[in-house]
C-alpha cells in the first residue's frame, strides 16, 4: 500500500481560513442601533415627565407662597390665582387652544381637567368676578385655593 500513495499525487487536507472579526455580521450592526434607539426614547420620556413635574412642583409652590402672603387682600389673591393658572395653562397646552379663552369659556376648559364644575358653578367664579368685588370671603378664598391646587395636580401636558 505504500507503493500507491507515493504514485497518487495526494495532497494534505487543507483548512479554509479563519473568519476574521471585520466586517462584523449584520446582528452586530443592528444590536448597537436598537440599544441607542431605546435609550434615546427613555431619555425622551424621562426628560417629558420631568418637565411636567417641574411645572407642577413650581406652580405648586407658588400656590402655597400666595396663600400664606398676609399683605394682600382677597381680590388681590384671587386675581394673582388666575394668573398663575393662566401661565400655567400656556405653559402646559398649546397656546392656540388657551390664549383666545376668557370669561365662562375659560372656566369650562379650566373645569375639563377636573371633570367637575367647580370653577363655572363652584368657587371658582370668583376668578371672573373677584377684581370687581371689594373683598372675597376668607371661606371662599380657602375654597378656591382648594380648587386650584386640585387642577394643579392633575394637569395634563398635550405637546
Amino acid at each position: 500500500m505504500n507503493g500507491i500513495a507515493d504514485l497518487l499525487p495526494l495532497r494534505d487536507i487543507h483548512l479554509p481560513p479563519a473568519i476574521g472579526w471585520w466586517p462584523p455580521p449584520p446582528g452586530w450592526w443592528l444590536a448597537p442601533l436598537l440599544i441607542a434607539g431605546l435609550a434615546f426614547a427613555a431619555l425622551w420620556l424621562y426628560r417629558r415627565r420631568r418637565r411636567r413635574g417641574a411645572i407642577q412642583r413650581i406652580a405648586l409652590s407658588e400656590l402655597a407662597a400666595l396663600e400664606r402672603d398676609a399683605d394682600l387682600s382677597a381680590s388681590l389673591k384671587a386675581q394673582r390665582l388666575s394668573i398663575l393658572l393662566r401661565r400655567v395653562a400656556l405653559s402646559v397646552h398649546p397656546r392656540t387652544e388657551v390664549a383666545p379663552l376668557q370669561g365662562r369659556a375659560w372656566l369650562q376648559w379650566l373645569d375639563r381637567a377636573l371633570c367637575d364644575s367647580g370653577f363655572t358653578d363652584g368657587p371658582g367664579r370668583a376668578l371672573l368676578d373677584a377684581p370687581y368685588r371689594p373683598d372675597i370671603g376668607s371661606a371662599d378664598l380657602d375654597a378656591l385655593f382648594a380648587l386650584c391646587r386640585d387642577w394643579l395636580t392633575k394637569i395634563e401636558t398635550r405637546r
